[in-house]
C-alpha cells in the first residue's frame, strides 16, 4: 500500500535551516507529483510546496517562496523540503502528499 513516511523535523532557533525528507513506498513514485503541507495549531492545512513527477517544475506559497526549496529523488523515491531563515510562523506540522495519500507529519518548531 502508498505509504509516505517524513522524517528531519525538530526544533531549530529562528534564521536556522532544517531539510525534511519523505519517502515514499507502494506506488510509483515517478509518475507523481509531490508536495509538502502543512498546519500550524488552530489552522487550517496549507499548501507549503509543490514538485513535478519530473521535478522540472516547482511551485511555492508566497510565505516561503525564496526560502524554502522542494526536490526530489525519483532512484530513491524521496521527495525533499530545505527551509532556512525560518520564522516562528513557519512553526507547524509538515505533511507529505501525493493525490490520495498522506504521511502521518513531521513537527517543525522554531523558537528561541
Amino acid at each position: 500500500q502508498v505509504q509516505l513516511v517524513e522524517s528531519g523535523g525538530g526544533l531549530v532557533q529562528p534564521g536556522g535551516s532544517l531539510r525534511l525528507s519523505c519517502a515514499a513506498s507502494g506506488f510509483t513514485f515517478s509518475n507523481y507529483w509531490m508536495k509538502w503541507y502543512r498546519q500550524a495549531p488552530g489552522k487550517e492545512r496549507e499548501l507549503v510546496a509543490g514538485i513535478s513527477s519530473t521535478g522540472g517544475n516547482t511551485n511555492y506559497a508566497d510565505s516561503v517562496k525564496d526560502r524554502f526549496t522542494i526536490s526530489r529523488d525519483n532512484f530513491k523515491n524521496t521527495v525533499y523540503l530545505q527551509m532556512r531563515s525560518l520564522k516562528p510562523e513557519d512553526t507547524a506540522v509538515y505533511y507529505c502528499n501525493r493525490a490520495g495519500a498522506w504521511g502521518q507529519g513531521t513537527q517543525v518548531t522554531v523558537s528561541s
